[in-house]
């Protein structure tokens, strides 16, 4: 039920893809070197800045420029946004840039849509010196400046992958984030969202995200009218599948990159400041997968180090968040909860405020006041 990256907080494409000018999604100034800088995002949905080679199988390579972050950060999570017909693949990979040198390329994931040729699957055994890939995160010894993307673009019979975007979520998580007052417009207002558990399911127990992320495909394909949104839990769950990975459905990246596959949908993992920039996107219409730890949500539950994914979809009157929680067994209590403001931030603390943002591509997305989308 829940990602291995959380569990680990607080321890120890084709050329005719190619667009015109590189857009860095840096939409808010960041305070410097202060404690709003902890998270930055940078989104690119061109691409003509990237070199472009071939290598000896053939498949093409794109390589990023340095891309230079405005803040410091020591965790990075790479999503990415692809047309994928069936039997086309893409590795990602990412490197550092430490003040002395930068770091190898660490493989952040080989991905498919299909499982096809190969399963789709992280990659463990990368530590170094510098750092280490726990599944989806890179996570390093120091802190780094930038970094450096490298993607590798193949398939079978001449086939091959269109990328539509690519995100990075820099976070340095010896900071926390200074709470700002809260988004008064957001409360009362709760966004129509499919209720599911993944205690519906056989062989369930380990789906919290998928289970979370069918509900705002299907919020989304109600919405737009696109049935082909409309995907259960296990439709989801077989989607994000990670063949590298002991708890295979709980890929932050591997979610949001099977998303981000279905036409017409953007999707990729952050870090926000605080419940204010939650309710930001609540007042938008558009409804958070959460990153929190499940026992945190509500007072009296059993200790869980685990992590958890849930929705958010709105907050009460007194600002108190409404989630759906797909770790409820329907038959005792709604799927539905009201869950504590205090208490919500306390358990997506453990997560350093993960989230998916899973929205059509063109629908009005809030302003972003600090970099973060």
């Amino acid at each position: 039920m829940h990602s291995f990256a959380e569990q680990l907080i607080g321890k120890g494409r084709t050329l005719a893809g190619l667009g015109g000018g590189l857009f860095l999604l840096i939409l808010g100034p960041l305070a410097g070197m202060g404690q709003d800088a902890f998270s930055h995002f940078i989104g690119l949905t061109n691409f003509a800045s990237f070199t472009q080679t071939t290598n000896a199988e053939g498949s093409a390579v794109w390589l990023s420029p340095v891309l230079k972050s405005p803040a410091p950060w020591n965790e990075l999570i790479v999503s990415w946004n692809a047309d994928a017909p069936a039997g086309t693949w893409l590795k990602i990979e990412a490197r550092a840039s430490l003040p002395s040198h930068p770091t190898k390329f660490y493989v952040m994931g080989l991905w498919t849509r299909d499982n096809l040729p190969f399963p789709r699957a992280s990659v463990p055994g990368q530590r170094d010196a510098d750092g280490d890939v726990r599944v989806d995160t890179l996570s390093l010894q120091g802190l780094a400046s930038g970094a450096q993307v490298r993607i590798t673009l193949g398939g079978t019979h001449g086939g091959v992958p269109r990328l539509k975007f690519l995100g990075l979520a820099g976070c340095n998580t010896n900071l926390t984030p200074v709470a700002r007052p809260p988004h008064p417009a957001a409360w009362g207002k709760i966004i129509p969202t499919p209720e599911r558990s993944q205690q519906s399911y056989p062989g369930g127990s380990g789906w919290c995200s998928p289970t979370s992320l069918s509900m705002v495909l299907a919020r989304w394909g109600a919405v737009a009218n696109r049935p082909e949104w409309l995907l259960d839990a296990p439709a989801t769950a077989a989607g994000v599948f990670d063949h590298g990975f002991y708890h295979p459905t709980g890929n932050w990246s591997f979610n949001t990159a099977f998303a981000g596959s279905l036409p017409g949908l953007r999707a990729y993992v952050t870090r926000l400041a605080d419940l204010t920039e939650l309710e930001d996107w609540i007042a938008a219409g558009i409804p958070v997968i959460l990153s929190a730890r499940y026992d945190l949500l509500q007072d009296g539950r059993p200790p869980d180090l685990n992590g958890h994914l849930t929705v958010c979809r709105g907050f009460t009157e007194n600002g108190d968040v409404v989630i759906n929680d797909p770790w409820t067994d329907p038959r005792v209590e709604s799927i539905r909860h009201i869950y504590k403001r205090a208490n919500v931030l306390k358990a997506w603390d453990t997560s350093h405020h993960t989230v998916y943002l899973v929205y059509p591509e063109h629908w009005p997305v809030p302003v972003d006041r600090l970099g973060h989308w």
